[in-house]
């Protein structure tokens, strides 16, 4: 028996990154996992979020432990593809990155302004670190050590300009092959939903597929246009590797 195909998709927050999900878990040779290190950089960090005491009770401390349950256990339900759904933010300095060798590693990206714009909708404290921009480049180029060359890189504007033709390039880099389930599920919460959903995911559970390509760019207050005018070069440092949509 071939062992399971075990991708690690990295993304910042409010970056299409549950919609990912759902397309994924969408697949019938698919099992998904909902950011495993939450708890362990919440641990990690001090940080406070929404639903602090739910995440905690919900998930692991212990960063190695969640490692090696992406990594050493079986995948649920015996599927031969495991998503793991992480944010880049969640891999603390103390968190460990050594297993990163052992799966298969994509990135997803977002136009920075657009990040900024939703994430201060849902969160007073805006910074870099807390929409994953500078710990995205940091694991990018640990990846790039690993493989020799550039991962997967996948823009989230790209994807819903043609997601058929996004996927199916994301699934030939990945090394699976693509299928027309992916482009829809039914509405409402999965079971890989982690806990925090009720705050987070009330848009993705009213959806059934891809929405609408994003219009004009958001206009943003100075502070947070300041923020991304600063993550702007190590955004197109991951940006000049994306995907380009492959054909049927």
């Amino acid at each position: 028996m071939s062992e399971p195909v075990r991708i690690a998709m990295w993304s910042g927050p409010r970056n299409l990154s549950t919609t990912m999900m759902r397309s994924f878990g969408a697949r019938p040779d698919t099992a998904c996992v909902d950011e495993p290190f939450y708890a362990a950089y919440l641990i990690s960090t001090g940080t406070v979020h929404p639903m602090q005491a739910e995440i905690l009770e919900a998930q692991a401390h212990d960063g190695a432990v969640v490692a090696r349950e992406l990594t050493e256990a079986p995948v649920p339900g015996g599927k031969p593809v495991f998503y793991q759904k992480h944010m880049t933010h969640h891999m603390a300095p103390a968190l460990p990155r050594h297993w990163m060798h052992r799966v298969t590693n994509a990135f997803l990206i977002r136009d920075p302004a657009r990040v900024l714009a939703s994430y201060a909708r849902k969160m007073e404290t805006v910074n870099l670190e807390a929409i994953g921009i500078p710990q995205q480049a940091e694991l990018f180029d640990r990846v790039c050590q690993i493989r020799g060359e550039a991962p997967p890189v996948i823009d989230s504007d790209d994807i819903l300009a043609d997601p058929p033709g996004m996927l199916r390039a994301l699934c030939a880099a990945l090394g699976i092959d693509y299928t027309d389930a992916m482009l829809s599920w039914e509405a409402g919460p999965k079971p890989e939903d982690g806990v925090w959903a009720p705050h987070w995911y009330d848009a993705v559970w009213k959806s059934t597929g891809f929405g609408a390509p994003r219009s004009e760019n958001p206009t943003l207050p100075e502070a947070l246009r300041r923020l991304a005018d600063e993550a702007r070069e190590s955004h197109e440092a991951i940006a000049r590797y994306r995907l380009k949509p492959k054909s049927a």
